[in-house]
């Protein structure tokens, strides 16, 4: 445990290890509420992008959990795996266009950005021919750099967008073949849940559905790059594309302040007075590269035995991530697919010439220069 000192000029706590974290995340006695005082923004963008939306992951108990329960079934693992010809059918298009423009490509704007955008539209029912502008907020909203005043500004774009697009589902629902229109349906027009809450539960998932994925895609395709032992495994024996892809997520954590709690109480961790109102920043990347968790962490091992611990990639407790059934889906399609199709995949340029998001809030690359 140790004070840090904010781009504010406030302090925040810590915590680095898996045993902590895991205990700051079970604690009643911490809010993930960005609006309880105290709590810990790492950046300008990051305090406008909080507060842009409110919805049930910065809800805490019993508010968290009311909500959540309206998606839980939508994401559920059998579900999910209904997905996977959908998923199948999408990255083997995206696999033949690159193919047809022929190398060097770009992997990230070729096929691990819009993968699971297009899986993402379609899943919630929003047009696909609209995903550049989407993706445009969406990485705006991302952007710890940007400007604050740019950033709120994309946000309101992005929900007005989303806010007559739900709109449209209520008035003509149509089938239920779409989240959005199940939501309308089930939910909003019954009088359950007022639009505007739909609205910001829609944009979190827009957001959260493909950000995340398409940064994992890149990262983890660079990681079997430069561990080329690992690639050979992989490709020998595919079965072990399971235990690959959870090394992907623990090995670069990609949400890295995804966990940040606000004490509501004063409260003991690691033997640490914790104080009600202060901040802590409790840091999955860290706690999923706890040597005491995980041995040898810094090695990314596709076969690693991890001694019965699990990573926390997704988070840890009441708020980890709904939607990680779906991100394991795409990961396992992808790289059970991709050196079957390209087995001479390789990049294009010196991995130390590839530019990295190293100012935003879901780490990953910029672009993935690959021939073939």
């Amino acid at each position: 445990m140790a004070k840090v000192r904010l781009w504010d000029g406030s302090t925040a706590w810590i915590v680095t290890d898996m045993e902590h974290f895991r205990e700051v995340l079970t604690n009643a006695n911490f809010s993930a509420s960005p609006l309880v005082p105290g709590f810990p923004f790492v950046a300008p963008a990051r305090a406008a992008q909080s507060k842009s939306y409110q919805t049930f992951i910065t809800m805490d108990p019993p508010e968290h959990g009311h909500y959540r329960r309206m998606l839980t079934k939508e994401f559920m693992a059998k579900r999910m795996q209904d997905l996977r010809p959908l998923v199948q059918q999408s990255l083997d298009k995206l696999l033949d266009e690159m193919e047809r423009k022929g190398g060097p490509a770009d992997f990230i704007k070729d096929v691990a950005l819009p993968l699971p955008s297009l899986v993402i539209s379609i899943m919630l029912g929003v047009p696909y021919e609209d995903h550049a502008k989407l993706q445009k907020w969406s990485a705006d909203r991302m952007d710890l750099s940007i400007d604050p005043e740019a950033l709120t500004q994309s946000a309101k774009e992005m929900k007005n967008y989303i806010d007559q697009l739900l709109r449209l589902k209520e008035q003509n629902p149509g089938d239920d073949s779409d989240l959005l229109t199940r939501l309308a349906v089930e939910w909003v027009n019954p009088g359950k849940l007022p639009h505007s809450e739909a609205v910001q539960m829609a944009t979190l998932l827009y957001l959260a559905g493909h950000e995340t994925t398409a940064n994992q895609i890149g990262l983890g395709l660079l990681s079997l790059f430069e561990h080329p032992e690992q690639k050979a495994a992989l490709m020998a024996e595919p079965s072990l594309v399971r235990g690959a892809v959870e090394e992907m997520l623990r090995f670069h954590s990609i949400t890295h302040m995804n966990s940040n709690r606000v004490a509501t109480a004063d409260v003991m961790i690691g033997g640490q007075l914790i104080r009600k109102g202060e901040g802590v920043l409790a840091l999955l990347h860290a706690a999923n590269h706890d040597p005491a968790a995980f041995p040898n962490p810094e090695r990314f091992d596709i076969q690693r035995d991890n001694n019965g611990h699990s990573h926390v990639a997704f988070s840890f407790g009441i708020h980890q991530c709904l939607g990680q059934p779906l991100a394991r889906l795409e990961l396992q399609v992808v790289f059970e697919t991709l050196f079957k199709r390209f087995p001479n995949l390789r990049l294009a340029v010196e991995s130390d010439s590839l530019p990295f998001k190293s100012q935003a809030f879901v780490y990953g690359l910029r672009e993935l220069p690959v021939i073939w």
